[in-house]
């Protein structure tokens, strides 16, 4: 369930692929609210469900019974913040192989972080790996 107070908006969801379409449908939730461009939408749109992909099945190992949580806060200066938390050991994310490197261009994992980095303005990730920040500036 989405739960919605003053500009910011909270979800918990369990570690199943389904729990995807959730996490979707505040995506767009947040857009129609917020009259977000369609390039801007699809930047979060795919960055935000891959952060959320990686905490289910990487950080949660899509156990059900771990929960992840997202946050979005809709900042007055024109940025959406969210904030994807699992209930993992984290990951070494300064030691992530290069998706584009040859020997990885063939791998069929590995491109998520790569992706957020490349579509978010910014990525923080904190804890231990376990929580990650996507910023987005809206275009006017």
């Amino acid at each position: 369930m989405i739960t919605e107070l003053h500009n910011n908006f909270d979800l918990q969801i369990a570690s199943i692929p389904g729990s995807i379409n959730t996490v979707e449908q505040l995506i767009e939730k947040v857009r129609n609210e917020n009259n977000i461009a369609e390039n801007d939408y699809a930047n979060m749109l795919v960055a935000v469900t891959e952060a959320v992909t990686n905490a289910i099945f990487h950080g949660n190992q899509a156990d059900p019974d771990k929960k992840v949580m997202i946050t979005c806060e809709i900042k007055s200066e024109g940025t959406i913040v969210f904030i994807i938390a699992d209930e993992g050991k984290g990951f070494d994310y300064y030691n992530l192989p290069d998706p584009t490197a040859p020997e990885n261009l063939e791998k069929s994992c590995g491109r998520g972080v790569f992706l957020m980095k490349h579509l978010a303005d910014q990525v923080i990730f904190s804890e231990e790996g376990n929580v990650v920040e996507l910023s987005f500036k809206l275009n006017a």
